[in-house]
């Protein structure tokens, strides 16, 4: 996991994913705990830079997902993971 901070240029260059997602309110409590457990590993992939999940507080079953990678190549290569495909055959099946 990254421990050096990131300056605002680092966070200025780079690729965006941004991801809005609406959970059935009986499946808001598992989303939440999936979107926790991505974040390690995906913050240990040497292609991202930043991955934050953020859960509404006005609005618990809303979600946003905010990406950051070093380049185009860097989400690729997420996509790619594990992790990342596990995630979304929980999150998005079919």
């Amino acid at each position: 996991m990254r421990t050096n901070a990131l300056t605002w240029i680092d966070l200025n260059d780079g690729f965006i994913v941004a991801i809005n997602i609406e959970a059935k309110p009986a499946e808001a409590d598992a989303v939440a705990a999936l979107l926790a457990d991505l974040v390690a590993p995906t913050m240990a992939e040497p292609g991202v830079k930043l991955f934050i999940p953020y859960r509404s507080p006005t609005s618990p079953s809303s979600f946003f997902i905010f990406e950051l990678y070093v380049d185009e190549a860097g989400w690729g290569a997420h996509q790619e993971t594990g992790h990342s495909k596990t995630a979304s055959r929980s999150c998005c099946p079919g």
